[in-house]
C-alpha cells in the first residue's frame, strides 16, 4: 500500500468524524490545505497542513476524547507516522502545531479569546499557554515559522459548508513531497 493509499484509508476510516467545530476531520484538513495553498506556502508545508491532524485518524480513541479530559498527543503520533514517509519539512510543522497554539496563546494578545470552545479545551489539556522559557525555546525551533503558519490555517479551517477540492487534488503534491 502506498503512502497515498494509507492517507486515503485513514480519511475513509475517520475523516467523517466531527472535529468539534461543526466540520468533519476531512473538511477541516481540506480547508486548511486550501488556505495554505492560496497563501503560496511551499508544497511540503501545504502537505503538512493537510495532514496536521492525521494523528487523530491513526489512534483508536473515541471522538469525544477531549471531553473525557484526555490529550491524545495527536501531533506526536501524526509526526512520527509522517516522518516514515516524508522529510522534516512535512513532519516537523505537524509535531509543532500544538506548541504553536500554546505559543500564540501566551505571546499574542487576544489570540486565546479567538479560539473556539473546543480549541480552548484542548489547549488546557495540552499544557495551556507557554511560559516565557517555553516561548524562547519554541522560538528557536528550526520549523517555528512553518508551525505558526500552519496553526493560523488550522484556526481558520473551520468554516461550515465551505467548498474545497477533494483530497485527490493534493495527491500529486503528496507524491512529490514523499521521501524516496
Amino acid at each position: 500500500m502506498s503512502v497515498l493509499d494509507e492517507i486515503r484509508a485513514a480519511f475513509a476510516k475517520r475523516g467523517h468524524e466531527g472535529y468539534g467545530e461543526g466540520v468533519s476531520q476531512l473538511e477541516h484538513a481540506l480547508q486548511c490545505a486550501v488556505f495554505a495553498e492560496r497563501d503560496g506556502a511551499a508544497e511540503p508545508l501545504v502537505v503538512a497542513t493537510l495532514l496536521h491532524d492525521i494523528g487523530h485518524m491513526l489512534h483508536d480513541l473515541p471522538e469525544d476524547v477531549a471531553d473525557q479530559g484526555i490529550d491524545t498527543q495527536h501531533e506526536s503520533l501524526g509526526s512520527a507516522w509522517l516522518s516514515q514517509h516524508f522529510g522534516p519539512a512535512v513532519s516537523e510543522p505537524v509535531r509543532l502545531h500544538v506548541a504553536a497554539k500554546r505559543y500564540l496563546s501566551a505571546s499574542e494578545a487576544g489570540y486565546f479569546d479567538l479560539l473556539s470552545d473546543a480549541s480552548q479545551l484542548s489547549l488546557k489539556l495540552q499544557g495551556g499557554p507557554m511560559s516565557a522559557a517555553e516561548q524562547e525555546k519554541f522560538g528557536a525551533e528550526p520549523h517555528f515559522n512553518d508551525a505558526v503558519a500552519l496553526r493560523r490555517w488550522d484556526d481558520a479551517g473551520k468554516i461550515v459548508g465551505m467548498e474545497t477540492p477533494a483530497l485527490g487534488h493534493f495527491a500529486p503534491m503528496i507524491a512529490r513531497c514523499r521521501r524516496r
